[in-house]
């Protein structure tokens, strides 16, 4: 059976445009022009994915977060909004990942692809990574690059840790803040810069341009996805 993917925006020629690119990768799609029609669909069937605009006629989109995240659902926010401060609240509210409008069909399909692994991984998440030259064992609290051990301190340590239990999910400054620092330290992302400065130095092969962890200005920090291998199962 296709995954079925719940695409909810009030304009028609987005959601025609969705339609056709997810049918064509194999997924059936469900369409709703409002939040209303939104939590309809949801009371009668319950998608893989949400395709979620922000900017809804009856509702804000940022109102329905909360109820699919009841059922476990990944949301991709669509939004033409710029200011980061939404992008941030959606993905603080849940959401899983956030594409701006007008966006590439190629590059939407990757960030579902992206979410559905990370749903399919989420009841037997992996504890072993390998990402790019790094190896990460969240069990044994080691790391290791191309084979020779990394020395990292506790806070770098956990900062890795939070990052690589969501990979390939954006995580906002405040997330990271309070999972590596505590709440008391939400606001000092000077912190967290530093953090994920020093950490560059030891894990990425060139700190000045960064390919393991990727910068979301304004927003947060991504890991990249983990690479298949069957030694890091």
């Amino acid at each position: 059976m296709n995954r079925s993917i719940l695409i909810v925006d009030d304009e028609m020629p987005i959601r025609r445009l969705l339609r056709v690119a997810l049918e064509r990768a194999g997924y059936a799609a469900v369409e709703a022009d409002c939040a209303r029609a939104a939590l309809g669909v949801l009371k009668s069937e319950v998608p893989q994915l949400v395709l979620l605009d922000l900017g809804l006629p009856d509702r804000d989109g940022l109102e329905l977060i909360g109820a699919f995240r009841e059922k476990d659902v990944p949301i991709i926010v669509l939004t033409a909004r710029e200011a980061s401060s939404e992008k941030v609240a959606a993905l603080d509210l849940g959401a899983d990942d956030y594409v701006t409008k007008p966006f590439d069909s190629e590059e939407l399909l990757a960030r579902i692809r992206s979410c559905l692994r990370r749903a399919d991984q989420s009841h037997g998440r992996q504890r072993r990574l390998k990402v790019g030259p790094v190896q990460v064992d969240l069990d044994a609290h080691t790391v290791h690059r191309r084979d020779s051990e990394v020395k990292l301190t506790p806070k770098e340590f956990m900062l890795l840790a939070v990052l690589a239990s969501h990979p390939g999910k954006v995580l906002t400054h405040t997330h990271l803040l309070r999972e590596v620092w505590g709440p008391a330290h939400i606001d000092q992302v000077e912190y967290l810069r530093v953090g994920v400065r020093s950490l560059r130095k030891k894990i990425e092969d060139d700190p000045s341009a960064p390919k393991l962890i990727q910068n979301e200005p304004g927003i947060g920090y991504r890991l990249i996805e983990p690479v298949d291998d069957a030694q890091a199962q």
